[in-house]
């Protein structure tokens, strides 16, 4: 074979390589890997079907975890509705779940919790909304995940609470995406349109 015929293809595959090759590349420095914050501790609650929710539950699956209640007169009915959102954009995909952890499991039992779920349109078999033992749910809260819950009897509605949603991986890491400094924003805002939009994506990306 000529040379110049053997030159001009290897130069044609390189250059096919390149092309194909460089959004890739673009891609992956663009796209960070989700920064690990922690691992989620191990919890064993009831849902709202009366049955027994663990972390193997959830095992193989993405799963996002909120702290809420169901007589809450303030930021949940807005978290209830941005976690529609996820509902929807992953609703056939059995590999994706949710994990509603009541505050007020005194009130909030598995019957008011089904009820709930009803009247809200949850319907995804993979999103429990929990109920137990409150102290337990408590040091879930604020020692498993670091995200604020409390009594509050001079609030309306007796709690306080995070609005954050966290992003659990198929082996049961908190993950995070990376925010524009190369700082790990740990929770996404579940009152916020933008940290919605984000969070779908990156559970697209650990899928």
């Amino acid at each position: 074979m000529n040379k110049n015929y053997s030159y001009i293809g290897i130069s044609f595959i390189i250059l096919v390589f390149g092309i194909w090759a460089v959004p890739k590349i673009v891609k992956t420095i663009s796209e960070p890997d989700l920064a690990t914050i922690g691992t989620v501790p191990s919890f064993n609650f009831t849902d709202q079907n009366g049955k027994e929710i663990t972390n193997s539950t959830y095992k193989d699956k993405v799963y996002v975890v909120e702290f809420f209640f169901t007589t809450c007169p303030s930021i949940c009915p807005i978290m209830t509705e941005n976690m529609i959102k996820i509902q929807k954009e992953f609703f056939g995909n059995p590999k994706v779940g949710i994990a509603s952890f009541s505050i007020d499991p005194e009130h909030d039992s598995a019957a008011i919790l089904k009820e709930y779920a009803e009247n809200k349109g949850i319907t995804k078999p993979q999103w429990h909304l929990l109920t137990g033992d409150k102290e337990k749910i408590f040091k879930l809260a604020n020692e498993g995940f670091n995200l604020y819950v409390g009594d509050a009897p001079e609030v309306e509605g007796g709690f306080e609470h995070s609005g954050y949603f966290a992003l659990i991986d198929q082996e049961g890491n908190i993950r995070s995406r990376i925010d524009e400094h190369g700082n790990p924003i740990i929770y996404y805002d579940g009152l916020d349109e933008k940290n919605i939009q984000m969070l779908k994506e990156d559970i697209k990306k650990l899928l």
